[in-house]
């Protein structure tokens, strides 16, 4: 743990006297000695005033060795963007269980999804999904339901229902793997995921349907991510096309998009 370095770190970064921080933070000065010279542990008051004040997380300050971090990275830090250690700040997840105290997996069908990007962290909108069990998962895990829409991520049908693990620290985002991410402009989607959070503060999402584009979203933008656990479907997949057939079925559809692009170019120059 790096309390005790980290906010001591902190303070003479912002050039404050333990006498400063203890007035605003409303505490003695003794008590942050305390804090500082690791005789005393923080309370969760304490943790939430040293988070609000110098504005990282509260798994940053216990979790990350502040002073093995860049001078880019603090900067980044100090400008309100915790995302390249752990995605954004403390996530605290509203959830639910059964009457044997097991967590539930939530379902969220598509008509639940307006709803869910205002009401994610409400227990009641939470309360109010349907729940049901898989007794094959982990039960120190936490699962979600989600019903994707649209052809993005074919060969996996329209309508699946896509279960995911919440994941709570998203350096552990592995590229090329699938995941839910829910954005605040996006909203809930399923796509693979490449991790650029410590190096660009993004993530970049790929379709395994090649006729869309990969896209970036700023971590700040993001709510919530699970990875991928399986999917249930009450269609059967199309078959498999062999390797070669796919690679020109792609390649014919790129040849024709760059002809309608081509006519289009020219269509403008004309009526120009």
């Amino acid at each position: 743990m790096f309390f005790t370095s980290n906010v001591k770190f902190l303070r003479k970064r912002k050039v404050r006297t333990q006498d400063d921080v203890a007035a605003t933070l409303g505490m003695k000065r003794s008590t942050l000695s305390g804090y500082e010279n690791g005789v005393a542990e923080p309370g969760i008051d304490a943790l939430v005033a040293f988070s609000k004040y110098y504005g990282v997380a509260i798994d940053t300050l216990l979790t990350i060795d502040l002073q093995k971090l860049s001078e880019s990275q603090l900067s980044e830090l100090e400008r309100g963007f915790d995302v390249y250690i752990k995605g954004s700040s403390l996530r605290v997840l509203a959830t639910t269980v059964d009457i044997r105290n097991n967590e539930n997996i939530e379902l969220v069908p598509e008509k639940a999804k307006a709803g869910y990007a205002t009401g994610y962290a409400d227990p009641e909108f939470i309360s109010e999904l349907p729940v049901f069990q898989l007794p094959f998962l982990s039960s120190s895990k936490k699962y979600r339901t989600f019903q994707i829409s649209g052809d993005s991520m074919y060969p996996i049908p329209d309508g699946s229902w896509v279960t995911g693990e919440f994941v709570q620290d998203w350096s552990n985002i592995v590229t090329g793997h699938a995941y839910i991410v829910f954005t605040s402009d996006e909203g809930i989607v399923f796509k693979i995921a490449e991790n650029l959070i410590a190096k660009e503060q993004k993530l970049t999402l790929y379709s395994l349907n090649p006729l869309y584009e990969p896209y970036d979203v700023p971590v700040t933008e993001v709510k919530e991510v699970w990875a991928f656990v399986n999917y249930i479907s009450a269609e059967i997949p199309d078959p498999m096309i062999p390797r070669e057939e796919l690679l020109s079925t792609v390649a014919r559809l790129k040849n024709d998009m760059d002809m309608m692009k081509n006519k289009l170019l020219k269509k403008v120059k004309k009526d120009n």
